[in-house]
């Protein structure tokens, strides 16, 4: 195999494709990145046997010979990163892989392309089209509280649901829920879930960080697979039953708080300086036309802040994982926003006061 390029149309690319590459593997061969050089051009593949990258180009590369080679992924994106910008880069592979560019030259070792391990092509049962400021949407808004290493194994991604009426995604750890749905589904479809590993999350929001052009989403029994441009992303699903997350959402909560989301972020900021380490506990006490949110921890240390709010209702004390409250404040868009609960030991119903598709479920502490 034998191409040269300019540095610059392989370098996001590279970087794409080896950001699904696992620094710690069970086989060496999945340190690596397998280059196919065929007529048309160039495709970089790389993959952790759970998730597989796949970039295809075909400007700016000439294929002086087609083949195809498995060299160190990491080893190759950070060669390519440290040339100058605009360079010329030849590579040559045989037994080993050779870079060369100006007065550089660079040699790799290379794994036989037949251990390389490759996804089956899988047969997808909904396929749509979204925005990818609309999938970053729905997914900055509710990633955040997916759970990290779970031994209830479905919690450990986002759920993503596809209906008739909506696009949505849901994430829950067991003491929080967040939840966002995107008016207009798939005609035809009843209800399609698929859960979407952690990992897949965060390769898929890297994908769409910059990209203008819609992304093709194909939800298949056991694989998701996602198309932007060049680039093809491929997870397996985590196979699981999702919890019923409408059971969750308190729709009766009889006290209700609205307030400045600027406000309660900076409060909850200031009170968690305080906060127990070990338990990060706040208590919110809501009175007339004001907030109180009060921390300790075991040195005997207080903080007490109070800010204006909206709220008639009687006095009510209830404890919060301020961390919890505060990732909440961080992803709730609008300037105001609503917290209702029923009493002290009921979960919070959070949302902006201008609807745009987001609720977020929190459950109090015992302080």
């Amino acid at each position: 195999m034998k191409f040269s390029t300019n540095r610059d149309t392989l370098l996001r690319a590279l970087n794409v494709v080896t950001g699904v590459v696992e620094r710690r593997h069970t086989l060496p061969v999945l340190a690596n990145v397998l280059l196919q050089a065929d007529e048309g051009g160039l495709s970089l593949t790389g993959t952790d046997m759970e998730l597989q990258m796949h970039a295809r180009v075909e400007e700016g590369v000439e294929i002086a010979q087609v083949g195809q080679v498995t060299v160190p992924g990491r080893k190759l994106a950070a060669i390519w990163g440290a040339l100058p910008e605009g360079a010329d880069v030849a590579v040559e592979a045989a037994a080993q892989a050779s870079v060369r560019s100006g007065r550089s030259r660079f040699s790799l070792s290379t794994a036989p392309v037949d251990d390389f391990p490759m996804f089956n092509e899988q047969t997808a049962e909904v396929e749509l089209s979204i925005a990818p400021d609309e999938m970053k949407r729905l997914m900055e808004q509710t990633s955040f509280a997916m759970a990290q290493q779970d031994v209830r194994y479905f919690l450990n991604g986002m759920l993503l649901e596809v209906t008739a009426e909506h696009l949505r995604t849901v994430a829950t750890d067991g003491h929080r829920l967040a939840m966002c749905t995107r008016e207009g589904g798939v005609a035809g479809v009843e209800r399609a879930q698929a859960i979407v590993p952690r990992k897949a999350v965060g390769e898929l929001n890297r994908l769409i960080a910059d990209a203008d052009e819609p992304i093709s989403i194909a939800i298949g029994e056991k694989h998701l697979r996602a198309s932007q441009g060049p680039f093809t992303f491929t997870t397996k699903l985590i196979d699981g039953q999702f919890p019923d997350y409408e059971r969750v959402i308190p729709r009766d909560g009889k006290h209700s708080m609205t307030c400045s989301r600027a406000a309660v972020r900076q409060s909850l900021a200031r009170a968690s300086i305080l906060a127990n380490e070990k338990y990060r506990g706040v208590r919110l006490s809501m009175a007339e036309e004001q907030l109180t949110v009060q921390a300790n921890n075991p040195e005997q240390e207080e903080a007490e802040d109070v800010i204006a709010v909206e709220y008639n209702g009687d006095q009510l004390d209830i404890g919060f994982n301020v961390d919890y409250l505060q990732d909440v404040m961080n992803v709730l868009p609008g300037e105001q926003v609503r917290l209702t609960v029923s009493d002290g030991n009921s979960s919070a119903l959070i949302e902006a006061t201008e609807e745009d598709g987001s609720v977020f479920v929190v459950m109090p502490m015992r302080l």
